[in-house]
């Protein structure tokens, strides 16, 4: 059985079956521009670059710039975008594949998005395919496939329409409101790149409704808008108020036909594949022109001059963990610059970046910064805007006049309590829970300390008073600021504040939001 001729016995019908090799199918190269110059998934950054292949004459059609394609790679098949097509090629005709399959008709990769890809991969110190898988969702056949079947319907001049429609008066408020906000008007309406750091109106929503009337002016002006926000829960605010402003949302439509139709589409992360990847082509295809969504909408596909919005770019969320590491705020900036649009950084609070941006005009221009106009609310609205608020330490109290100084809730709070009580609940914060016992002066509220090493006093339900850092006894106690010899225990703590309350405050419920409290309901 070691001889050469020897062979393993098989039973019948169990011999391996033996198969033809098939003969390698003709190809043709294509007439006209057959060199297919891709971008591959592989993020190596020495292989950073575009690889040239052959195209064949059948496919020659369906093989645009932008569209997903199979290749072969090395030893694996491997997916990559078509980034053009060319005459000619360095590579050696010897050396040259054919395309394996192309991924669908849809070009995915518009021809501005190709060239922002660039600028960010450049800017930042990556590649092109580290963009691209960032960028562009997974695919989704079957998302195709209904696209083929079904022809979206799609609405024309809704956000005019709704600009139209929107009250005088929430546009005069917002103009009245704003130092400057004509500038910003003007800019959404004309053609050339501007930059602005604004500063929403303090309250709530406040910044929606600024953020939904730039986005149905520029969409009126026939630009794209693309605005990110930091979490879902701004994107829900966001969306409700374009909502309630006249615009749809990007969802399914209740038409015969089945197809999806909106002004709005939401990307994100964390949306399922399909409706992630149905949201992007209809971006890309141009059907949809507004789109909102945490970081990764950044990259979002759109056309043309375009609004390219950022709410409070200090946030975390924006620097994405992946090489080459972009930051949402340089990417819109860098894209509102390539598209002649418009950017917009907003927040409560200005990053640093921001106000170093509104500085002098001496700010050096980055792909990724420079300088920036300044948006303020008035003063004299500001002033009208923000709450009344006093702060009550031993200052603002012997200014007052009060008599209880040094009280866990002196006589000045008891009356500000007592008005509010009248119209409404009152929230009180308690930094620590439970009852811890600080003692003061009984005469004018000062706050008992050590006379070794100025530590606080506790103790006094034990007998002598002790220090907490030292552990000296206080024995023969004066009051270094009125003489007075005898201490009183001040409860701190949300359960001794509420007792304190509940003496001051009869026959009012109190609810103590505590871990300790049973119920959280203060018995009388």
């Amino acid at each position: 059985m070691s001889t050469p001729d020897a062979e393993q016995l098989a039973l019948d019908g169990l011999a391996p079956r033996k198969r033809r090799k098939r003969a390698p199918a003709e190809r043709t190269v294509a007439s006209e521009r057959p060199i297919a110059r891709v971008v591959l998934d592989v993020q190596a950054t020495h292989l950073g670059q575009t690889f040239d292949y052959l195209i064949d004459e059948r496919q020659s059609e369906s093989v645009r710039p932008g569209v997903l394609v199979r290749v072969r790679f090395g030893g694996r098949r491997v997916n990559g975008v078509v980034w053009e097509r060319a005459d000619h090629s360095d590579t050696p005709s010897s050396s040259l594949r054919y395309l394996e399959r192309v991924l669908g008709p849809q070009v995915v990769v518009p021809a501005s998005m190709r060239e922002d890809i660039t600028r960010i991969a450049d800017a930042y110190g990556g590649t092109r395919a580290n963009i691209l898988r960032l960028a562009v969702p997974p695919r989704v056949a079957r998302v195709e496939q209904e696209q083929q079947m079904v022809a979206p319907f799609t609405r024309r001049g809704a956000a005019a329409e709704a600009l139209r429609r929107m009250p005088d008066e929430y546009r005069r408020v917002l103009a009245s409101s704003y130092d400057g906000l004509q500038g910003l008007d003007d800019a959404l309406h004309g053609g050339r790149f501007r930059a602005f750091a604004v500063d929403p109106l303090p309250g709530v929503g406040e910044w929606c409704r600024l953020a939904g009337w730039m986005a149905l002016t520029a969409m009126s002006a026939g630009k794209a808008v693309v605005i990110v926000l930091p979490t879902m829960r701004e994107v829900n605010d966001l969306s409700r108020e374009l909502t309630g402003l006249g615009l749809r949302m990007f969802e399914r439509t209740g038409a015969a036909n089945g197809g999806y139709d909106g002004d709005v589409a939401v990307l994100n992360a964390s949306l399922a594949p399909a409706e992630r990847y149905r949201a992007y082509l209809a971006v890309a295809s141009g059907t949809v022109r507004c789109v909102i969504g945490t970081r990764a909408a950044m990259y979002a596909p759109v056309e043309g001059p375009a609004l390219f919005m950022i709410l409070e770019d200090i946030d975390y969320q924006y620097a994405d963990g992946m090489m080459p590491y972009a930051h949402a705020r340089g990417v819109l900036r860098l894209r509102a610059r390539s598209h002649d649009g418009v950017f917009v950084a907003m927040a409560q609070a200005r990053s640093p970046i921001s106000q170093w941006e509104c500085g002098a005009n001496h700010v050096a221009q980055t792909p990724v910064s420079g300088f920036s106009t300044s948006i303020r609310p008035l003063p004299s609205v500001i002033k009208e805007r923000m709450p009344w608020v006093r702060w009550l330490n031993r200052e603002e109290l012997g200014r007052l006049g009060d008599t209880t100084l040094g009280a866990r809730v002196p006589h000045t709070a008891v009356t500000i309590l007592s008005k509010a009580l009248e119209s409404g609940p009152v929230l009180l914060s308690v930094p620590h829970d439970g009852i811890d016992e600080t003692l003061s002066c009984a005469a004018c509220h000062r706050r008992a300390r050590c006379p070794r090493c100025t530590g606080p006093l506790a103790g006094l339900r034990q007998g002598t008073p002790r220090c907490l850092w030292c552990g000296a006894a206080a024995v023969q106690w004066r009051c270094p600021g009125c003489g007075g010899e005898r201490m009183r225990a001040v409860r701190v703590g949300a359960a001794g504040t509420a007792q304190e309350l509940r003496g001051l405050f009869r026959h009012v419920p109190i609810v103590v939001s505590s871990p300790s409290q049973p119920r959280g309901i203060v018995e009388d």
